[in-house]
This record gives C-alpha cells, sequence and structure tokens, in this order.
C-alpha cells in the first residue's frame, strides 16, 4: 500500500467546495430526485442552533431536555444506482462522455505510470458532468477502474478537494477492510466542512475505532456539520456512555460561556440513552483488497 505522503489536511482548512455529493445536490441548492449519499454538508456554514444557554438546559439533565425525534441516515446508494440517476439527468454530450469514459477506465484498470488516463477523467468530470453531478461520476469511473487502495490513496493525496472528497464517497463500494482510514483520518484533520461531511460516511461507520467516531461525531458538532451525515449514528451511539460524557462536557463549556448548544447535540444525546440496533448492511460488494 502506499503510505501517505504529505498531508493535504492544510490545503482544505476552512475551504468551501461547490461540487456537490456523489449522485446528489446540495438541499441549498437543487434537489432534482438525486440519490444523495448523505444530504452532503446541507447548511454547512450555517447551521443554526437553538438557543440553550441557560444552565438547566444542560444536556444530560433529562428533566429540562426536550426530546428530539431522531432518525437514522439515508442508506448510501449503490452504484447502480448512481449510474441510473445520471443516465436519466445528464444531457446526451455529457452521457457519452461519460460512457466513453467509463470503458476506458475499464479497459486500462489500476495505476499506470505517473498518471493512469482515468486519471485525467477524473479531473475533467466537473467540466463535462456539471458540478451537480461529477461526485458521482467520479465514482463510477473509480469503480470502473477498480481503484484498490493504492489507487485511491494517489488521488486522494495528489487530487484536488473534489477528488478526495469522492475518493471518500467511493470508499464503501471500493474496500471491504480498514486499510483506507488514513485517508479517513486525515479528512477529519480539516475543516473543511464537504470533506468532513464525506468522511463520516458508511467507511468511517464500519472502521473507524469507537475513539476516533467520537471525535468525529464532536467535530461535526464543532463545525456545523449536520449529523444527518453521519452514517449509521443511531447504531454507534447507542448506549455510548462515553460518547455522552463528551457531549455533555462540551456542552457545558458552551454553557459557561454564554453560547448556544448545538441542536444536533441534543439528538446525539438522546441516541446515547438508546438500545443497540443492527447494524447496517454492507453496500455492494467491494472489489478492494482487504487488509
Amino acid at each position: 500500500m502506499t503510505r501517505p505522503r504529505a498531508t493535504p489536511a492544510a490545503r482544505t482548512e476552512n475551504t468551501q467546495s461547490t461540487e456537490a455529493a456523489p449522485g446528489l445536490t446540495d438541499t441549498d441548492r437543487s434537489t432534482d430526485g438525486a440519490h444523495d449519499l448523505k444530504d452532503d454538508a446541507q447548511s454547512a456554514t450555517g447551521q443554526s442552533a437553538t438557543d440553550r444557554s441557560s444552565p438547566q438546559a444542560v444536556p444530560g439533565d433529562a428533566r429540562t431536555r426536550t426530546r428530539h425525534p431522531t432518525q437514522g441516515t439515508a442508506p448510501t446508494p449503490s452504484l447502480a444506482d448512481l449510474r441510473h440517476h445520471l443516465t436519466t439527468q445528464l444531457d446526451p454530450a455529457a452521457r457519452t462522455w461519460l460512457d466513453h469514459a467509463l470503458d476506458e477506465a475499464a479497459a486500462h484498470p489500476g495505476l499506470h505510470g505517473p498518471i493512469s488516463v482515468w486519471e485525467l477523467r477524473l479531473a475533467e468530470a466537473g467540466r463535462r458532468c456539471g458540478a451537480t453531478h461529477a461526485d458521482a461520476a467520479r465514482v463510477l469511473i473509480l469503480d470502473a477502474a477498480r481503484a484498490g487502495i493504492d489507487a485511491l490513496t494517489r488521488v486522494y493525496f495528489q487530487g484536488t478537494a473534489d477528488e478526495r472528497r469522492a475518493v471518500l464517497h467511493a470508499l464503501p463500494h471500493l474496500v471491504s477492510g480498514p486499510g483506507a482510514l488514513p485517508l479517513i483520518e486525515d479528512a477529519l484533520r480539516t475543516n473543511d466542512t464537504r470533506l468532513l461531511s464525506a468522511a463520516v460516511g458508511p467507511y468511517t461507520a464500519r472502521h473507524l475505532t469507537a475513539h476516533a467516531w467520537r471525535h468525529a461525531v464532536l467535530k461535526c458538532l464543532f463545525t456545523g456539520v449536520p449529523v444527518d451525515h453521519v452514517a449509521d449514528l443511531p447504531r454507534r451511539a447507542a448506549g455510548d456512555g462515553e460518547l455522552a460524557r463528551m457531549l455533555g462536557d462540551y456542552a457545558a463549556e458552551r454553557t459557561a460561556a454564554g453560547r448556544t448548544v448545538p441542536e444536533d447535540l441534543h439528538r446525539v444525546l438522546d441516541l446515547t440513552e438508546s438500545v443497540s440496533v443492527a447494524p447496517a448492511p454492507v453496500t455492494d460488494h467491494p472489489h478492494g483488497k482487504e487488509s
């Protein structure tokens, strides 16, 4: 496996990409029937929070805390779903380009020299398919190229923020084991809310350690990434007393400073008091190398 080189985390600090998540659009823009992987960072920089500055409203006090309905995250669309969506949404020229790019990637899979032909197609996807559909197109190209951990690592560390996001969205489809966690860990160090949203997807839900996963949830709260984007949140949060403690500490700190407590914090805290639920099913049949 190619070991990560100099981390690109610093390059994505406080940046906001304008492309949408795989197959779908940001909820602040169009919602043209696309299959949203995680509702891709809706209102990433404008997450509203209910004012709970009163000391009696500190999370953890069930007598004063309003119960908030909880809901699971939407299932990750399959590769077939993404392909069908693009087939119905792209204009003829973009559809022809994508078909050619996928055939080309399938004919020359894996890494070839300094840059593979399908890597060039990843860079073109935004211009060819438009910002709304570029991530879905990139995920499909990565699948057609049978990108393993080495290829995904190269694209992530050498690519743009948009290409890194596409790699993160592709992980649950292409990698079956925890070998790609260094990419997740790098993304979680950024303050790019679009990258963070992609980093807390199904792959993270399956493989990130409990300690690191709790900090990922807190990072979402810090940066305003809606917790609806945290894949498998109800299952992983259920009965997690340590997460509840961390949430309570964070809420107490904000309350003491006269700041509001994010509404999402109360939602997650409610989940920690629920019983465990069955794990989510694996999406597709990954062909990445198990590690």
